[in-house]
């Protein structure tokens, strides 16, 4: 294969893998990225092939292993409690029976109605007091409040 065709094969590879990574944004293929473009420099210095691949992906997978955990440590995203979280841990009115059966149970919480279901299964009716345990979704799981 002529010098002039592997310095097209990567080029090629250096643009695929860039299109590749900015679709999926979740740093799978920039490695390629950097490992192509060690293939090119070998091409551009004239190393055989073979000679070129196995920088290619020695590169590649170096690159991998020196800067992903560091990366993926500047990505880490926090988890944004949302208004909705504040719920947790008050107490709310029972205001439809909730029955985990029959998928039924509202509670009234700060003036707003909410669709609820029972951390233990219980059967709880209405005007029970509740505290609020956890949200799934836009559902709260309550238990009774022993009084």
């Amino acid at each position: 294969m002529s010098d002039s065709m592997m310095y097209i094969i990567w080029a090629v590879a250096i643009v695929g893998f860039g299109v590749l990574e900015a679709v999926t944004v979740q740093l799978v293929s920039i490695w390629f990225v950097i490992g192509s473009v060690a293939g090119l420099v070998a091409a551009l210095l004239g190393a055989p092939i073979y000679l070129q691949v196995i920088i290619c992906i020695a590169v590649s997978v170096l690159a991998l292993l020196v800067t992903r955990p560091l990366v993926r440590k500047k990505l880490k995203t926090k988890v944004q409690p949302t208004n909705a979280d504040r719920v947790i841990g008050q107490t709310a009115v029972v205001v439809e029976e909730i029955n985990n059966i029959a998928q039924t149970g509202t509670v009234k919480i700060d003036g707003k109605v909410w669709t609820a279901r029972s951390c233990d299964d219980k059967i709880l009716p209405p005007n029970s007091l509740v505290a609020v345990e956890k949200i799934d979704g836009v559902k709260l799981i309550v238990k009774k409040i022993s009084i």
